[in-house]
């Protein structure tokens, strides 16, 4: 083999594709990407999935922007998750780099002795790192796939928070609709009672109690209001829209309806296997150490590096002479080799580092196995139970509410009772309302968080802690 086949052999060995690195990305988690996570590299691409992102903003105008669409917005229009990409595409090249042996060290010298001259080429590499190759490559490999995986859970996590977001920005402008219902209604009842005791046909103490309603439906309706205004940015923010794309956004005006029934046992029981990602992520980190625990019991002791010198003489003439008499033809050969010594450090540091790791990573793998099923089972409970209180509003909160005015209104026009009770009863029914759109938000927030705890990829299990956090 030639010195040109074996320099191309080596340096091959230690390549990295990104673009591949976003295709496996797609293959390992098609329910989140949908095949559409794209790195955005160069002007004319940029523009493509610009002209693509109006597009969905545009379809959007009447039906509103959907979860899924939001998602393939994100995924090729927020910068945020592009940076991601290339970040992982930055690492994923300096893993590989670290598969490759370090390049040769070539020496010139040149030496005059009077009229004769002569000129020394010496070309030096580290033999530990020729023999250790194969090592050095799987541990590069290693590398590559162990990013590959970290790059997953975390696109995973960015779709969950786009996920997330969108539910409370729909979940938020519902509520709003129907907290400024409740504003309306109470300002009618403060300004009756108002009218009616100037007019000395209720009380001081009645009126005051429909003026603090009205201040209470009041603070409520401004506080929906900045949470629809903080949800809807945060959806912008996490869509990656400019201020021109933002104009275009139109959601749904109500979150979609619940599951006819929740998601059965039986079909996640066996998600908390080795097939989930941090399981996955965990096990390539322990055979990471593992490797790099054996690399570094042999590059510890010592390092030996093999030298090929050839010196050449020539006289004031240019004649080539005789080196130091050892050749006919003026040219001298030599090969050497050269390793430290193992004298003040004997490398018993960095194995105990190694073996430190290794340990650590085996119980870090013991430790996330351990913990997958458990976290699976909390997240499905938050998921059934916040699928049983919104049902319970649907089938039965709700429908009470209803009944109870109707009935009201039947008595209040048989005079039997007031405007003011059943201005009371109707503030109640949609106090409800919002009630019933927080449990169906909770509910689509859990399911979010199943989606990535089955998948491998752990986010808030419940729906309110994440509510809380964004207000």
């Amino acid at each position: 083999m030639s010195a040109s086949v074996i320099v191309f052999t080596l340096s091959a060995c230690g390549s990295f594709d990104a673009q591949n690195a976003i295709l496996k990305v797609n293959e390992t988690i098609p329910a989140f990407t949908g095949g559409r996570l794209e790195m955005v590299g160069g002007s004319q691409q940029f523009r493509i999935q610009e002209a693509k992102t109006k597009d969905l903003l545009t379809q959007s105008r009447e039906q509103g922007l959907s979860q899924n669409d939001a998602v393939h917005i994100a995924l090729v229009n927020n910068p945020a998750l592009q940076g991601l990409l290339a970040r992982h595409a930055a690492n994923g090249a300096i893993a590989a780099q670290s598969g490759q042996i370090a390049n040769p060290l070539l020496t010139l010298e040149s030496i005059r002795r009077g009229d004769a001259s002569d000129l020394s080429r010496m070309i030096s590499f580290s033999l530990v790192d020729l023999l250790s190759l194969s090592q050095r490559q799987n541990l590069a490999q290693s590398k590559i796939s162990e990013g590959q995986l970290q790059m997953s859970i975390e696109v995973v996590n960015r779709i969950t928070q786009v996920r997330k977001a969108w539910v409370d920005a729909v979940a938020a402008k519902q509520s709003f609709i129907y907290a400024n219902q409740v504003n309306d209604v109470a300002q009618s009842s403060a300004t009756l009672a108002k009218q009616m005791r100037d007019a000395g046909n209720f009380s001081k103490l009645q009126a005051a109690r429909q003026q603090a309603f009205y201040a209470d439906a009041f603070m409520q309706f401004k506080a929906a209001q900045q949470r629809e205004v903080s949800s809807r940015e945060n959806l912008i923010r996490l869509l990656g829209l400019t201020d021109e794309q933002k104009q275009m956004l139109h959601l749904p005006e109500r979150l979609p309806n619940l599951p006819t029934v929740p998601i059965d046992a039986e079909k996640i029981k066996d998600a908390a296997n080795a097939e989930r990602l941090d399981i996955r992520l965990a096990k390539n980190h322990l055979e990471y150490a593992a490797k790099r625990q054996g690399l570094t019991s042999l590059t510890s002791w010592t390092d030996v590096q093999l030298s090929v010198a050839r010196e050449t003489g020539s006289d004031s003439s240019g004649t080539r002479v005789d080196v130091n008499s050892l050749s006919d033809a003026g040219t001298k050969r030599t090969t050497q080799i050269s390793f430290s010594l193992p004298l003040f450090d004997q490398g018993q540091l960095q194995r105990d580092s190694m073996n430190a790791n290794t340990r650590a990573a085996s119980f870090e793998l013991e430790n996330v196995m351990r913990n997958a099923a458990s976290t699976l089972r909390e997240s499905y409970s938050a998921y059934l139970t916040s699928y049983d209180i919104a049902q319970h509003y649907h089938t039965d909160v709700l429908v009470l509410h209803e009944q109870i005015l109707r009935e009201n209104q039947l008595r209040y026009n048989g005079m039997l009772v007031s405007v003011f009770e059943l201005l009371d009863d109707a503030r109640t029914q949609v106090h409800g309302v919002i009630a019933a759109i927080q449990a169906e938000q909770d509910f689509w927030l859990a399911d979010a968080a199943l989606q990535a705890e089955i998948i491998g990829a752990p986010h808030i299990t419940s729906g309110q802690d994440s509510r809380n956090i964004n207000e």
